[in-house]
């Protein structure tokens, strides 16, 4: 298996977070990051539709977060790691930016009391 090390693009980065903004799919992906698991005994899981949990499954396949492959009579899950990992390089990158400017802002304070 090849793993691609480039970092998220842009939109990538934004099917990622849009897909992972939701609580029922974040656990979808906890889940199947854990092991493959089917559409039907993950849809056995929520009070929802046999459909609605199929759409977050494709939601989280269109951000790249999970795979699907058949097995049988089968659709079984399985998380991506490192597709999660993109994702957290993107948070991490701009938390740095964050961090950076409240170091300056306490500078900037620490100038003030100085003065």
């Amino acid at each position: 298996m090849v793993v691609d090390q480039q970092p998220a693009s842009p939109d990538a980065a934004d099917r990622a977070l849009r897909a992972l903004a939701d609580a029922t799919r974040r656990d979808i992906l906890v889940r199947t990051l854990a092991g493959p698991e089917s559409v039907s005994a993950l849809a056995r899981r929520y009070p929802m539709s046999f459909a609605a949990v199929q759409k977050h499954v494709a939601v989280l396949e269109g951000a790249g977060l999970v795979t699907k492959r058949r097995r049988g009579r089968e659709q079984l899950v399985e998380g991506d790691p490192a597709a999660l990992r993109r994702a957290s390089e993107v948070l991490d990158a701009i938390e740095a930016v964050w961090r950076a400017r409240m170091d300056r802002f306490g500078a900037a304070l620490d100038d003030d009391e100085e003065a």
